[in-house]
């Protein structure tokens, strides 16, 4: 058997759990409030927002973004579901960027060809997302 991934938790980040488990706030309250804070600061950003999973941090980003009817969003096609139902969640149309063959990540190259056919058809995504996969980031520097 292969393992998935392996963590690195101390006992610090034991203990931590442990002390939220046996407290009154499970699931909200002043421990999600520190993080959130320091989050915030870490980020040198005013406020920060946790929530319960990749699948609704993925929502609420294109809530923020005003995904909505009448937008596409552009995703690979080997990823977990939820990089193609936040668009969903938000009324908007899905479409797909092939894939690097090397890394199994969004290639730069057909992600290029795609927006030059979309723009001239008028037709720009409003939102794309790149999904590093199996430990290959995306080349984000010719992504952006």
């Amino acid at each position: 058997m292969i393992p998935y991934s392996r963590q690195q938790v101390s006992q610090a980040d034991i203990d931590a759990v442990v002390e939220v488990l046996r407290g009154d706030w499970l699931t909200q309250g002043p421990a999600v409030e520190r993080f959130e804070r320091a989050l915030a600061g870490y980020c040198g950003v005013a406020s920060a927002v946790a929530v319960s999973s990749g699948t609704a941090a993925l929502h609420l980003a294109c809530r923020a973004l005003g995904l909505g009817p009448g937008d596409t969003l552009w995703t690979s096609p080997i990823t977990f579901v939820a990089s193609a139902n936040c668009a969903l969640y938000c009324g908007a149309d899905v479409d797909f960027v092939d894939v690097d063959p090397r890394t199994y990540s969004l290639c730069p190259d057909a992600l290029a060809a795609k927006l030059e056919d979309a723009e001239r058809k008028g037709r720009l995504p409003k939102v794309v997302v790149p999904v590093h996969f199996a430990g290959q980031s995306c080349d984000m520097s010719r992504i952006h």
